[in-house]
């Protein structure tokens, strides 16, 4: 297994790519503000990207993200709105500020410029063609999936890409299984950063297109490939960035003799937590995870 590694840049995810791209060509059409919804990575990197371009940036975000990402996205200069709810409500809020005050909403997989900047991991992947057989990549709101896949369904076709979701969020995975937007009523994993339950339908048609499978993982196997990941690799990775990892462990048959590339999409994660995670004698026990309801 090779690693892509997206942790290594100041806001430690692979979401700045796709938010410079947003507040260049926000600044060159000339407006001064814009707002979104996230998780955690995405607000952190727009409110580091509309810094260096002199953006007024409005985060909304819901209650149960991690601390230490709604911490980093108020230092960074962000005004930050904080909803009791989930992240689908966040979208909420975020489309209403958009609207009352004429500005610029910014939402992730949806907007072509997020998928535009995480297309550009694909294009550094696609260099090493044909060395590797399989791509695995953290399946949330899709950007990555889609940008990295149409890349390389175009650069390097013969690259298997698999989409990976926690069984506590599996929207997106059913979806695609289904050909059709499938929505939970709930989430209840500890990846925070895909756990989304109302997939976005253009989103999807782009996902059917590239991508080859949508495997689902336990709980227990995500904190495995974080434990593997620091282990073996000396690296602290949010859960969704382990997704491909514990795909693997789950399914060793499918892979055994193959160059499989995992992409580590974050590490912006509450040490508190993934201390608890990872000690040596949390093995015995599942990790608890965020329940987020509608």
């Amino acid at each position: 297994m090779s690693i892509k590694l997206e942790t290594a840049n100041p806001v430690r995810s692979f979401k700045g790519r796709g938010t410079e791209v947003v507040a260049d060509r926000v600044s060159e059409q000339g407006r001064t503000a814009v707002v979104c919804a996230s998780a955690g990575n995405l607000g952190w990197a727009l409110s580091w990207s509309g810094r260096r371009h002199g953006l007024d940036v409005t985060v909304v975000a819901s209650r149960h993200a991690p601390a230490a990402k709604l911490d980093r996205i108020r230092a960074s200069g962000a005004v930050l709105d904080v909803v009791d709810g989930d992240f689908d409500m966040a979208r909420e809020r975020a489309a209403d500020i958009a609207r009352r005050r004429g500005i610029r909403l910014v939402e992730d997989s949806l907007d072509i410029e997020t998928c535009e900047g995480a297309a550009t991991i694909g294009l550094e992947l696609a260099q090493h063609a044909p060395s590797f057989d399989a791509v695995l990549i953290a399946l949330g709101g899709g950007a990555m999936a889609t940008g990295v896949g149409y890349v390389l369904k175009t650069l390097a076709p013969g690259a298997e890409v698999i989409c990976v979701q926690p069984q506590g969020a599996p929207a997106m995975t059913r979806s695609w299984r289904e050909r059709r937007v499938v929505t939970t009523d709930s989430t209840d994993t500890i990846a925070d950063g895909v756990a989304g339950r109302y997939p976005i339908p253009a989103v999807l048609d782009d996902l059917l297109v590239v991508a080859d499978a949508a495997v689902l993982v336990e709980e227990a196997s995500i904190v495995a490939g974080m434990r593997m990941l620091l282990r073996h690799a000396g690296l602290v990775v949010e859960p969704s960035a382990a997704l491909g990892v514990a795909a693997v462990l789950e399914d060793p048959n499918r892979f055994a003799g193959r160059h499989v590339v995992t992409i580590l999409c974050g590490s912006n994660v509450d040490m508190d937590a993934y201390h608890r995670w990872v000690r040596p004698d949390s093995h015995d026990s599942e990790p608890s995870g965020t329940n987020h309801s509608a």
